[in-house]
């Protein structure tokens, strides 16, 4: 019996997508070998990453303006390879700090070119985006970075910023959970393993006239225009990780799109925000406007007791409900794979373990 997963990443796939790639392991298509198995040079599967790609930008509403590219190395590398494609040495870069992936962004930035830090949330330990009636952007800055949304500290960018030089955001943990205005950004990236696929892939959409200034010693695998004229393909890609992402768009699709995802979604933090706000046993440590609708964190009156919440939701097939090591208590992590269902049982335990312990 399948067990519900709230794990932040890799996360839960949609049972559907699973069951299709099962189908296939062995026999892609009538082609007598597995998608993992084959060239990414062939015809079958240059067109699933054709097909794959349309679908990716059918649902983002992507125009021809921008590249989508599959890309390797996870979003982790993306904050090396955005200002070697974006500045020269030493260009001043904006960055917002909201929690621990706006800070390892900024740590790597920091080697490659100026970064003001225009607003922190760290002072109140991250329990908020920072007013942007007090952000210090610079004058000269090339880019704004931001991160969507803390997957560790569950706060999410509710309304984006509109600077007047490109932005660019982490989109990695609510990709695909609601519809955006692309032509709002000049770069987005993403790791698949939340909202869109397996570890292994990267998706990075960046505006055309964003590319071909790479700097010299831009390694070829991080050039954006390399990578671009050659359809992602200028090393082996990812092609097992490309081509289940590819199966999550098309069931996204058939879900009948973003808009529609974003009301399940919502629907399902809504269930759980009400428990914890109706509750005097359990706590949101970020502020209501800014809570996540992807990574819902919460905690009981102490640590023992979360501890106790964890194991015994575990035992009841509710699993991967530890909070980050950094921030203790529970984080249950609602992505677009993560059924009604789900968060249904979710708050029933929350109401017994409350009852009994409260």
């Amino acid at each position: 019996m399948r067990k519900f997963n709230f794990s932040a990443g890799p996360a839960a796939l949609p049972e559907a997508v699973l069951q299709k790639a099962q189908e296939e392991m062995l026999d892609y298509e009538g082609t007598g070998m597995s998608v993992m198995e084959m060239s990414h040079r062939s015809k079958e599967f240059v067109d699933l990453a054709a097909q794959a790609e349309s679908n990716f930008r059918d649902l983002m509403n992507v125009g021809d303006n921008y590249h989508v590219l599959f890309l390797q190395g996870g979003a982790s590398l993306q904050w090396a390879a955005i200002p070697l494609n974006l500045t020269a040495s030493n260009q001043v870069v904006d960055y917002v700090d909201t929690g621990a992936w706006s800070q390892k962004a900024i740590k790597e930035a920091n080697k490659y070119c100026s970064v003001n830090v225009v607003a922190s949330s760290k002072e109140s330990n991250y329990d908020r985006i920072p007013d942007a009636d007090g952000w210090r952007l610079s004058d000269n800055a090339k880019y704004l970075h931001i991160c969507s949304n803390e997957t560790i500290g569950g706060i999410q960018y509710k309304q984006l910023p509109n600077p007047s030089v490109p932005l660019v955001a982490d989109m990695s943990s609510d990709i695909l959970s609601r519809p955006i205005d692309i032509n709002q950004f000049g770069l987005i990236y993403a790791g698949a393993q939340k909202n869109m696929g397996p570890a292994g892939l990267t998706v990075v959409v960046v505006r055309k006239d964003l590319c071909g200034q790479a700097r010299a010693d831009t390694p070829l695998t991080l050039n954006y225009a390399v990578q671009a004229d050659v359809d992602s393909m200028s090393n082996t890609p990812p092609t097992y990780a490309w081509y289940l992402a590819g199966l999550v768009f098309s069931w996204l699709q058939q879900q009948g799109g973003l808009a529609a995802i974003e009301a399940q979604n919502t629907a399902k933090a809504s269930t759980l925000y009400d428990v914890i706000n109706n509750s005097n046993f359990y706590s949101s440590p970020v502020q209501t406007q800014d809570r996540s609708v992807m990574n819902v964190t919460f905690t009981s009156p102490d640590a023992q007791l979360d501890k106790d919440f964890v194991a015994q939701a575990s035992a009841r097939g509710l699993v991967n409900l530890k909070g980050h090591r950094s921030v203790g208590g529970m984080r249950a992590s609602i992505y677009n794979a993560v059924p009604q269902a789900a968060v249904d049982a979710l708050v029933e335990f929350m109401h017994e373990f409350e009852n009994e312990r409260g």
